[in-house]
């Protein structure tokens, strides 16, 4: 039952990544004419970046714990890198353990859920990294739901201070879809119908918050990306800054109900 769970999140990511690239190719073709674009040429980066991240992380996870550590130890160390060589008004002992907690210990929580000692019976039986790739999907899909409907219907900016780009609608929008993403792959968790609801509502609303928290920073030290590692996306801490708040919840939430 489980590679059959795995091989058909598999299948939808590889779809709709597959699809994104069609749409971006016929935009490119229709509209820019083949011609330099700079939004269609940023969507196209933005997707060749998720074929990379998808596959580096689906390849860790089915490699097992160890493999996740690795690649979440590199996360951690390149995002802290970024976060502490943007630039600061004052360097503040605060700046330096901020950093630490945001990319160290609360990432930490993500690859610790592959330490889980889930029921051996049952639809999961231990499969840690499955549940680890729902958490990623859930929150990340969130986030690109987020961006296409405040891109399509967006019309009033729900913070404008600190991320103008961010509205009500796109906001609405992504929640209400990503929860009913994660609702419906219960199966590849512990969790009921129910409760897989509820916990993708709170981690994309924890994953919205956390961005939001980051965006504020940038705003301080007045930059637009953390870095420029990720094309399309800008640095890293850019593309896991929805993971760090919501991810302790999340696996204390698996620890103390489903251990």
């Amino acid at each position: 039952m489980m590679p059959t769970y795995a091989g058909w999140l598999g299948a939808g990511i590889v779809a709709v990544l597959t699809i994104a690239t069609i749409i971006d190719a016929i935009l490119k073709w229709r509209v820019a004419r083949g011609q330099p674009h700079a939004d269609i040429d940023n969507v196209n980066a933005r997707i060749a970046s998720w074929w990379a991240i998808a596959a580096i992380t689906g390849l860790a996870a089915w490699a097992g714990a160890l493999a996740v550590f690795a690649l979440f130890a590199t996360v951690s160390v390149l995002s802290l890198r970024e976060y502490i060589a943007a630039p600061v008004p004052l360097h503040t002992p605060r700046r330096w353990i901020a950093g630490a907690v945001i990319c160290v210990i609360c990432m930490a929580c993500i690859p610790a859920l592959m330490t889980l000692a889930l029921p051996e019976s049952g639809r999961q039986r231990g499969h840690n990294g499955l549940l680890l790739m729902y958490f990623l999907v859930v929150v990340q899909a969130s986030d690109v739901l987020q961006y296409l409907w405040g891109k399509w219907l967006g019309r009033h900016p729900i913070a404008p201070a600190i991320s103008p780009s961010k509205t009500v609608e796109g906001f609405t929008g992504g929640i209400i879809c990503a929860t009913l993403l994660g609702a419906s792959l219960w199966r590849l968790t512990p969790f009921t119908l129910l409760e897989a609801a509820g916990v993708s509502l709170m981690i994309t609303l924890l994953g919205f918050a956390g961005g939001l928290v980051l965006s504020a920073e940038k705003r301080a030290r007045g930059i637009k990306d953390w870095g420029r590692l990720i094309p399309g996306h800008g640095g890293l801490l850019d593309r896991v800054d929805s993971l760090w708040l919501a991810a302790p919840p999340f696996y204390w939430w698996v620890r103390v109900c489903h251990t």
